[in-house]
């Protein structure tokens, strides 16, 4: 008999989620999770010790901390020193925003972002607005991309942010942070630009220095480290105001008590993740799009340039209501981020869509242990939606 949580590629997590029922996990699946499993509980168990403190088992839990940093720094591309470790990507996209602001507080009070940046981006960005801040938010096209053109237009004098996320996690579309810091160097602007890069780390090929970011926020769950682990690269030389007060922990500039069992755990998670990842899961995306197109009445409305992302649409079904039916046949989809906690995506609906088609969206995203008859699974449930709709009528 199947585990209900058999085909499990998207639990409405500002995903991506990972399966862990026992008969998909192949060895070398295994084998990957046991070693995150493990590093988390040696640091709990055996490396305990304070990393902030002097004796010889906080000494070593402190250099324990400083190889998981640049475990992780070596993923990214950039130096050791320019991370710090969060709680999640939400911490760090607060924390960049406000920090930014406060940075140029005597050049300006303008900020540039997108109508479809996370909330954890657009809520502070709000709270400076009621603060007299003035913020421009740039609209996507129809498929989601936003324009290049528009940041350099929109870039003034006063400017004294942008903040761009380099894959939208509802859409899987790319955004152009690249083209956006080029605009703000060719514009001798003060901005600084910020990246949400929760969603494209490890899955689409970047670092730091060729987005040209000063700031970018990780989130280590999108990678199979536990929840409650975050990364914030701040570029060296920038020195921002410390997210919190009351301690020297972090440079400084995070104070608190170190992560060591999340930090080892995601320092295993980055060496367990396979080069060739993304483009299995791309294929898988690809066979997706291909046999969701054969439901009846089903619109796609983002084919999404990562290789983990998609949206779809059952205009006229209620998007939560396909979200509990799916849910019980043991597929698990999102009508959006989990951030919404059931309110309507701003993303989707900043597409423009028509109102039936906005009702029925649904985003999927997929991961290393997302196969085939997960896709089947879920093109199956959506088939049978339709047609029991269509005999009760």
């Amino acid at each position: 008999m199947d585990s209900p949580l058999k085909h499990h590629f998207d639990p409405a997590e500002r995903p991506d989620c990972l399966d862990v029922s026992p008969e998909r996990l192949n060895p070398m699946t295994a084998a990957q999770l046991e070693r995150e499993l493990e590093a988390a509980l040696e640091a709990m168990t055996e490396g305990y010790g304070n990393p902030s403190s002097g004796y010889a088992l906080g000494q070593a839990a402190a250099a324990a901390l400083k190889e998981h940093r640049a475990a992780v720094a070596g993923r990214l591309g950039c130096a050791p020193e320019e991370l710090v470790f969060t709680s999640c990507g939400t911490e760090g996209d607060n924390w960049a925003v406000r920090a930014a602001a406060d940075y140029g507080r005597r050049k300006g009070r303008h900020i540039i972002t997108t109508a479809i940046e996370h909330a954890a981006v657009l809520e502070p960005v709000k709270a400076l607005a009621a603060q007299g801040y003035e913020v421009t938010y740039l609209k996507p096209d129809r498929s989601g991309h936003v324009s290049p053109d528009a940041l350099r237009a929109a870039l003034r004098p006063d400017t004294v942010l942008v903040s761009m996320m380099l894959v939208n996690n509802e859409l899987g579309t790319l955004l152009p942070v690249a083209e956006a810091a080029q605009a703000i160097r060719d514009a001798g602007s003060p901005a600084l630009l910020h990246c949400d890069a929760v969603q494209a780390f490890l899955k689409v090929p970047f670092t730091p220095a060729e987005l040209g970011v000063d700031l970018l926020t990780l989130s280590g769950h999108k990678i199979r480290a536990p929840k409650g682990i975050g990364v914030q690269y701040i570029r060296r030389g920038l020195n921002l105001k410390p997210l919190l007060t009351g301690g020297g922990q972090e440079g400084g500039l995070r104070p608190g008590t170190e992560p060591t069992a999340q930090a080892a755990a995601l320092a295993a998670a980055c060496a367990a993740w396979e080069g060739d990842y993304p483009a299995r899961i791309q294929e898988l995306k690809e066979y997706a799009l291909g046999s969701l197109s054969a439901v009846p009445g089903l619109e796609i409305v983002s084919r999404g340039d990562a290789p983990h992302i998609c949206a779809v649409s059952l205009p006229g079904y209620p998007s939560e209501m396909l979200v509990r039916e799916l849910s019980d046949r043991g597929v698990y989809v999102s009508s959006g981020s989990a951030c919404h906690r059931g309110k309507p995506s701003h993303v989707f609906a900043a597409l423009g869509l028509p109102k039936r088609t906005l009702m029925g969206v649904l985003r999927v995203s997929f991961s290393p242990e997302s196969t085939r008859a997960d896709v089947d699974a879920l093109a199956g449930g959506l088939t049978e939606i339709t047609k029991t709709r269509i005999a009760a009528r």
